[in-house]
C-alpha cells in the first residue's frame, strides 16, 4: 500500500485503504474533486506494481464541505 499512500500524498488527497481477506481493496478518498478523479483513475488503471486490477467500483460518492479525514494511511 506504500505506492497508494505515495500517490495520495502526491495528489494531495486524504483517506485510507485496506486489503480485505477476499483479495480486494476498500477505502475512502477525500479532497478536491479533480484530485479525487485523478486518484480514482490511478486506483482503477495503474495501481501498485504488484497489483492485478480486474475491476474498480466506486460507491457512496458525495460532496463534502470540509475534509473529514486528515492524511492518508493504510488500515489493517
Amino acid at each position: 500500500m506504500k505506492y497508494t499512500e505515495a500517490e495520495a500524498q502526491k495528489l494531495g488527497v486524504t483517506g485510507w485503504v485496506k486489503n480485505t481477506r477476499q483479495g480486494t481493496v476498500v477505502g475512502q478518498v477525500q479532497g478536491h474533486p479533480e484530485k479525487v478523479k485523478e486518484m480514482k483513475y490511478w486506483l482503477s488503471q495503474v495501481g501498485s506494481p504488484s497489483s492485478g486490477i480486474h475491476r474498480a467500483q466506486f460507491t457512496n460518492e458525495k460532496p463534502i464541505s470540509k475534509l473529514e479525514i486528515h492524511g492518508f494511511g493504510t488500515r489493517y
